[in-house]
């Protein structure tokens, strides 16, 4: 897409170069957040892209922590609840969990039992996709519930990291895409891809 708000939204994003490893491209969206009537704008289109899309969600999902900036948002919008997503030991109540893996380790996610009903329609929201391992996981979290996940938004995705084959059969849109690499051709930096931290 090419309009004002993408614009004006990539104009915003501050682009820090290697970090937080040499050789990779960072997107800070912090500047965006400062921005007079911006998060307005950015809840708005994703509203109409779920229209788009053809999607009817009946909660939205979000894993700490840029999904709490973007999904309550989103929820209140369209008129339906928000479902937070969280790291182990910060729920109250009981939960259900899941573990996914990193390339030096694991991590883990937890969601209440009674956050979704069986058979409610979800969409999940997060500020970036770059490897899939969180999107998976709350997917994975949300089905386990009996949801259907119909998709997944993002404010910005990050191209060459394979994260939407990671992520399937999940759906993704985002407004923005970038290359996740300032060293796009052959280098001394073989093996990048696989020294990427694994999260979002």
């Amino acid at each position: 897409m090419d309009d004002d708000l993408l614009n004006r939204l990539r104009g915003t994003v501050r682009t820090v170069p290697d970090f937080p490893i040499e050789g990779i491209m960072f997107r800070d969206i912090t500047p965006v957040l400062g921005e007079p009537g911006l998060l307005s704008s950015i809840t708005d289109r994703f509203a109409e892209d779920l229209q788009k899309l053809g999607w009817e969600p009946e909660a939205v999902v979000g894993p700490e922590a840029r999904g709490f900036i973007f999904g309550p948002l989103l929820a209140e919008r369209i008129g339906c609840g928000f479902v937070p997503v969280r790291k182990p030991g910060k729920l109250p109540s009981s939960t259900r969990r899941v573990e996914y893996s990193l390339e030096y380790g694991s991590n883990a996610l937890e969601i209440h039992e009674d956050a979704i009903q069986s058979g409610q329609r979800v969409v999940i929201i997060d500020d970036l996709l770059a490897t899939g391992g969180t999107i998976s996981a709350c997917a994975s979290l949300c089905e386990e519930l009996g949801a259907e996940v119909l998709g997944a938004l993002f404010l910005i995705e990050l191209d060459g990291l394979g994260a939407r084959e990671a992520i399937e059969p999940v759906k993704a849109h985002a407004l923005l895409s970038y290359p996740c690499l300032l060293y796009t051709s052959p280098s001394p930096r073989d093996g990048l891809l696989s020294r990427m931290p694994s999260s979002a």
